[in-house]
């Protein structure tokens, strides 16, 4: 398959949303996505539940981040080459194969009761390493699986059904936390192990032939054209700074069990409602799209989205809590449509998975290196006073990048 070459399914170009879910590849390849996010889902509220019951530390919540975010700094750009070299297709599955065993080890290692959380830490760099090379090949093989003409709704679906776990995970984490404890994580392995089947299944060839020789001009190819694309760069920059300094989701089990006095089925309710609202605005942009202008609509969402987090910071009642979370994942939704979106037709196909990989580390850094943020100054400051600063600053920096991005700012359209 040459680099510029489409596979079979996009060769058949509908306008029509449903034609989507006649195409076999398609639907595996949610199906993968689904079995993957829930099972990552379900690590998060268990990992954070289990290391904060063990050490009563909040600083340990943010070493949880650090150690999966580390292995994606380290392997993007090796990962962004692999994805453009290799099968895409045998990359998510083999990666997902590798997270089966890190989440089989970690039931293990917690059920014999051992004080020690450094081999925890090693087995979530094993995950962590493994999504280094799940996103940029996942992200860059999508494009190749659905027509061009259906791609943004493919986003908007695709995000539907992410949501969909980020929605079940936390929710079935939380009670499965409650009966079966250190056992979740087998529940984890299996929806790992369905998402390597699954990727497995899908018959487009995506492998890649690109002709450019490998060399440190190669490895940086992503660099370059983001740096090039200037809406692209806005998406991603902004991304990075604003979910960086607003990342909550790692202090959760802290609100949950210190400010609001509840247990690990509530936290589970708390770290899905994100996923609640994203799904509403998922499944809407997926059936009709973005009907505002583009640029505007990008900005009042990351506005929407810094509110939501000082009005959490600020909570003491639980179902108000919930409420922000709410509107926190919606808004967060829309910000990730258009950078998705623009991110993948913006570039050639031949450099999707160098540009998808500085994408996921702008995606982990904010998500998890976020994290790391929010507990160390939770440790120095307090929680909510922690909080209330990223709220702050995300706000700044939406305010900041509307006047240094014009060209993201005035688009109208894909």
């Amino acid at each position: 398959m040459t680099a510029n070459s489409r596979s079979p399914d996009a060769d058949n170009p509908s306008s029509e949303p449903e034609s989507l879910f006649k195409n076999r590849n398609f639907l595996l390849f949610l199906l993968s996505r689904t079995g993957s996010v829930t099972g990552t889902q379900i690590l998060a509220v268990a990992i954070g539940w289990h290391v904060y019951q063990k050490t009563g530390e909040v600083l340990y919540l943010g070493l949880i981040g650090l150690f999966m975010f580390l292995p994606v700094l380290c392997l993007f750009l090796v990962a962004g080459f692999a994805a453009d070299r290799f099968d895409r297709r045998l990359i998510v599955g083999i990666c997902n194969c590798a997270n089966f065993v890190a989440m089989t080890a970690i039931g293990l290692y917690l059920m014999t009761g051992s004080d020690a959380v450094w081999p925890i830490f090693a087995l979530l760099a094993l995950n962590g390493a493994a999504q280094a090379f799940i996103f940029p090949a996942l992200q860059a093989a999508l494009p190749n699986i659905v027509p061009r003409e259906v791609f943004a709704k493919a986003v908007a679906t695709n995000s539907s059904v992410m949501t969909i776990g980020q929605l079940g995970g936390p929710a079935i984490g939380g009670v499965l936390i409650a009966l079966i404890d250190e056992k979740v994580y087998f529940v984890a392995a299996v929806l790992f192990l369905i998402a390597a089947a699954a990727m497995f299944l899908v018959r487009a060839d995506l492998r890649i032939a690109g002709k450019e020789p490998f060399g440190i001009t190669m490895l940086l190819g992503g660099f370059r054209h983001i740096w090039k694309t200037k809406v692209v760069l806005g998406a991603i920059s902004i991304d990075l700074a604003a979910v960086l300094f607003g990342g909550v989701m790692g202090l959760l089990p802290v609100f949950a069990v210190d400010i609001l006095k509840v247990g690990p089925e509530a936290l589970g309710v708390m770290r899905a409602m994100p996923a609640i609202g994203a799904l509403v605005v998922a499944v809407t942009l997926a059936r009709w799209g973005l009907i505002w202008r583009i640029g505007p609509s990008f900005f009042i969402s990351l506005t929407i989205f810094g509110l939501s987090i000082l009005v959490l910071s600020l909570s003491t009642n639980y179902w108000l809590s919930v409420t922000a979370l709410a509107v926190y994942g919606a808004s967060d939704m829309v910000s990730v449509y258009v950078r998705q979106t623009l991110v993948q037709i913006e570039t050639p196909n031949d450099l999707r998975g160098r540009v998808s990989a500085v994408n996921s580390v702008s995606i982990n850094a904010s998500n998890q290196m976020g994290d790391f943020r929010a507990g160390t100054m939770s440790a120095l400051m307090g929680t909510p006073a922690a909080v209330a600063v990223g709220a702050f600053v995300t706000l700044g920096v939406t305010l900041l990048w509307y006047k240094l991005f014009p060209q993201l700012r005035e688009l109208t359209k894909f």
